[in-house]
């Protein structure tokens, strides 16, 4: 007996008036097209932007009608015949920077997740270096560090306000940055802070004012960086990193090996505006994967803070 034969064939599924579409996928160009659009968005001129791409102006427009019409939304309008970006624009420009940074890191084999937590690193053709590994949190515990335990209790208790007395005893030891249209502007650098004993306080306070990519390290520094601070914007939290790099105590001097944990806690200006917080601690440990400890042998003796409850 043929048993398929007693089996009635199946009427097909009804499909649901508002089932939802199939995923569309991707461009294929769609790294050259985020190119074009940030570039666009930074020169604001078609020629220029067509210049520095090397490119042509039909493909350049036609990289950025792609992208509008996958989005649903426009990227420009034209006003004067200058190119303006729209509020929706404005709102995509600092993932795709971000895309592009992490992109020319992964093709390298730069970029990547060490339990499921962020590590990359950089080497310049100077020989300037720079590796960082996301932690766990659990690690302002475990390291030891009465800083970075008592930098989170007066965040926690100020609600994230600088000017609260529960900041009061760690202000000295922050760095303190805003988010503007050019990127981060360090505003506030603590006299106690790592960063001013590293270059001295009169050099440090120099820096205020300057965006991450006047720092030294330069562009590629700024690039580095912007990841973890916009995610800490995002979220409003915080979020503990070691850094492994070289830094020279003065412009053009030789540079010294620096290991040190980089704590970062979203705050509030008095306005309720967004204050980036940065606490850095020398490492007493290195937990970067890849690296030894050989760094922690390196570094100057006076590369730490001096924190005093």
């Amino acid at each position: 007996m043929n048993v398929n034969a007693l089996i009635p064939d199946s009427p097909p599924l009804p499909v649901a008036a508002d089932a939802a579409p199939a995923p569309v996928s991707a461009p294929a160009l769609l790294y050259e097209m985020i190119r074009s659009f940030t570039t666009l968005a930074r020169t604001l001129n078609l020629s220029h932007a067509v210049t520095e791409l090397n490119s042509t102006r039909q493909t350049l427009r036609r990289h950025i009608t792609q992208l509008e019409e996958a989005a649903g939304q426009k990227f420009f309008v034209i006003e004067g015949r200058h190119y303006q970006l729209t509020p929706y624009g404005e709102e995509m420009l600092p993932e795709a920077l971000d895309l592009l940074a992490r992109g020319k890191l992964w093709v390298t084999g730069q970029t990547g997740h060490v339990n499921n937590l962020l590590r990359f690193s950089h080497e310049a053709s100077s020989g300037w270096s720079y590796y960082q590994q996301q932690q766990p949190l659990t690690h302002i515990w475990d390291a030891g560090s009465d800083l970075l335990r008592d930098s989170v209790t007066g965040w926690s208790k100020a609600d994230g306000y600088l000017e609260s007395e529960a900041m009061a005893g760690i202000r000295p030891y922050l760095m303190v940055y805003r988010r503007s249209d050019h990127g981060w502007i360090c505003c506030e650098i603590g006299e106690n802070s790592f960063y001013s004993g590293w270059w001295g306080w009169k050099n440090a306070r120099s820096s205020i004012g300057r965006d991450l990519g006047k720092f030294p390290g330069g562009a590629d520094f700024e690039g580095l960086m912007n990841q973890s601070f916009e995610e800490v914007m995002a979220t409003g939290g915080l979020r503990l990193d070691e850094v492994v790099t070289q830094f020279p105590r003065e412009t053009g001097g030789e540079p010294f090996p620096l290991a040190y944990q980089r704590l970062l806690l979203g705050g509030r200006f008095p306005d309720n505006s967004f204050a980036l917080i940065s606490i850095v601690e020398r490492s007493q440990k290195i937990r970067i994967q890849g690296l030894d400890q050989s760094v922690l042998e390196q570094m100057p003796a006076d590369a730490q803070v001096d924190y005093r409850r």
